[in-house]
């Protein structure tokens, strides 16, 4: 299973750990939410829904069209995906992974639109993870950087410290989010909640740290990019 099935496997799981959806609200939820999924289509999303099925994490039920309804209209009811006990402790064991693929962009970005069903350890452990990946680097980009900036023209070295200074306000806002969480303050209100939910009114799961975004609100003195 290549790493972006694996990522909308989990995606999926968490989702209906909140609540049974059909296929189409499904997509619409990991499209309009988790922003790392606006590409998938459902050609992509129901044969991993077929896959969850058959391992037993999912079961299939039918809608609430009534059978006159259905006759009526010509419409078939739409199946509604169910999370099984199964399926639930599975997702909860991809929850409590911390190893190197958590740090990954696109991963990371699906792991944190989670944090709210996370426990704290590892919460830590993923944000400390993603910090020294991020570290790690722009240490390289700023090593290639003075190796090669007397051979770049000035818009590609302007996109080059244009890349950096990305990764270096994520490193300070992954630096918030660490102090936070070992002064014991989980993230309260209606971003975070909302994040947790997958909610596009309050949260902000769809604006997750993505190659090049700025993951912190503006502030007073920031300058923009």
């Amino acid at each position: 299973m290549s790493r972006r099935s694996g990522i909308l496997e989990f995606a999926v799981l968490g989702l209906l750990r909140e609540s049974p959806m059909h296929g189409y609200e499904l997509r619409k939820r990991l499209n309009t939410s988790l922003g790392v999924f606006r590409a998938f289509s459902y050609g992509t999303l129901y044969p991993c829904l077929k896959t969850l099925v058959a391992n037993g994490w999912l079961i299939e039920e039918p809608g609430n069209i009534g059978e006159a309804a259905a006759s009526l209209t010509g419409r078939r009811a739409k199946i509604v995906y169910r999370l099984t006990a199964d399926g639930k402790e599975h997702f909860e064991q991809l929850l409590s992974q911390t190893g190197p693929d958590a740090y990954e962009d696109e991963t990371f970005a699906a792991r944190f639109a989670f944090f709210g069903q996370t426990s704290r350890d590892v919460r830590m452990r993923v944000l400390e993870g993603r910090r020294s990946r991020l570290e790690e680097r722009l240490e390289k980009m700023r090593a290639s950087l003075v190796r090669t900036r007397e051979r770049l023209d000035d818009y590609t070295l302007e996109l080059q410290r244009h890349g950096m200074e990305s990764v270096e306000r994520e490193v300070r806002w992954l630096n918030e989010l660490i102090e936070s969480e070992r002064a014991g303050r989980d993230l309260r209100g209606p971003a975070a909640e909302g994040t947790a939910r997958g909610d596009t009114t309050s949260g902000t799961a769809g604006d997750l740290p993505r190659p090049g975004d700025d993951p912190r609100p503006d502030t007073p003195g920031d300058t923009a990019t």
